[in-house]
């Protein structure tokens, strides 16, 4: 486990990754990261634009056919 600390970032709040974390998400400076709520937690991976298309049509499709969807998950 990697402790970091909330600091101040101009009038913002962020932590510094530690360089063996950004080796291991293999990112450096300027690159984006996901950052998503899971059940365990909050999970932190590199950006990845393919996946962000896909995911954008994954909730368009899931809004515009919910009650489809639900019907079908009964």
């Amino acid at each position: 486990m990697t402790e970091v600390t909330v600091t101040q970032i101009g009038n913002s709040k962020g932590v510094i990754l530690p360089k063996e974390i950004l080796a291991k998400l293999r990112v450096d400076k300027g690159d984006k990261l996901y950052i998503t709520e899971t059940p365990g937690g909050i999970q932190i991976t590199p950006y990845d634009a393919d996946f962000a298309r896909t995911m954008e049509v994954a909730e368009r499709i899931m809004r515009e056919d919910r009650d489809v969807l639900k019907k079908l998950a009964e």
